[in-house]
């Protein structure tokens, strides 16, 4: 059935994006807005994909893809909390590093196979009608996304921690009075989202595409940062807006897989045009849900 496929395939198709956009949360949440979200999950899906080849082991590749997007993270906290470089200009500079680091390091490993993540369709659960296919009859990765969003929503709002973290976003006077150092606080948010980040480009290529080649991620970064006004900087939204963006992913290939004949750029514009449609809807009315310190952000003053 096509409802259930393209709903199954909003689910995985969605998760890349869904883990890239719980990060970003965690960063902005901190005050610190990443546009070089699409380099570390370029780079953490290349990591992840050579790790793969050379060891056969898809774990050990996610493990490198969530360090390679940390590690571009880390440039980025760097030029911004330590340099007072502008967030917007520095996170589009990460980004071009990020494709031009994959594209003359991937080349070697276009076209070459690896042993990927299987599906793995959860005894019972996946046998119930609709719901089994649709959630439970997937990879590992996507289990653990079910997981990690309700995860990172406790942190935020139920612990110590994400008390700390938030005030970082809001009043970092107010922080650093209580003895907390905003700017370790957002170096930690930061390159937690970059980790995260790369976690979902690490899904891209070992788990949903299997494969690697050159700007593979297609804007996922940038709609995963959408997606975080979208969700009014919430987690658990997140996984909706996640989902949606997926499906409108998996419509094209199935309407193709039944020979129904739509126009192809329409069908690969889609996911995008939902995207502005997102923003013009809810842009305005979710960004009173914003972390105070971000305004800084838009009036180009450093954030330290």
């Amino acid at each position: 059935m096509i409802v259930v496929d393209v709903l199954a395939g909003g689910v995985r198709g969605g998760t890349a994006i869904l883990y890239a956009a719980l990060g970003e949360t965690l960063a902005e949440r901190a005050g610190v807005i990443n546009l070089g979200t699409e380099g570390s999950m370029l780079t953490g899906a290349l990591a992840a994909y050579a790790v793969t080849a050379g060891t056969g082991d898809p774990w050990a590749g996610v493990l490198a893809g969530a360090l390679a997007g940390a590690l571009l993270a880390a440039v980025h906290a760097f030029m911004v909390l330590s340099r007072g470089a502008n967030q917007l200009a520095t996170g589009l500079v990460v980004l071009f590093l990020g494709a031009g680091l994959t594209s003359m390091f991937g080349a070697a490993y276009v076209g070459r196979a690896i042993s990927p993540f299987q599906p793995y369709p959860i005894p019972g659960l996946s046998e119930i009608p609709w719901v089994g296919p649709i959630f439970f009859d997937h990879d590992p990765l996507v289990y653990a996304s079910y997981l990690l969003a309700p995860a990172l929503w406790l942190l935020l709002f139920r612990g110590r921690w994400g008390l700390v973290l938030r005030g970082a976003g809001e009043r970092p006077a107010v922080l650093a009075t209580y003895g907390h150092s905003p700017v370790l606080v957002r170096y930690l948010a930061v390159v937690g989202g970059g980790l995260l980040a790369g976690v979902g480009g690490a899904h891209l290529s070992t788990a949903y595409a299997n494969a690697w080649f050159e700007n593979m991620t297609a804007g996922r970064g940038f709609i995963a940062v959408a997606l975080v006004i979208f969700a009014a900087w919430h987690p658990l939204r997140a996984v909706g807006g996640a989902y949606l963006f997926g499906a409108a992913l998996a419509l094209s290939p199935a309407l193709q897989a039944r020979g129904y004949g739509f126009n192809q750029f329409a069908l690969d514009a889609l996911p995008y045009l939902v995207t502005i449609a997102a923003l013009i809807v809810l842009g305005r009315r979710q960004a009173n849900a914003a972390p105070e310190d971000l305004s800084r952000v838009f009036q180009l003053t450093p954030t330290r």
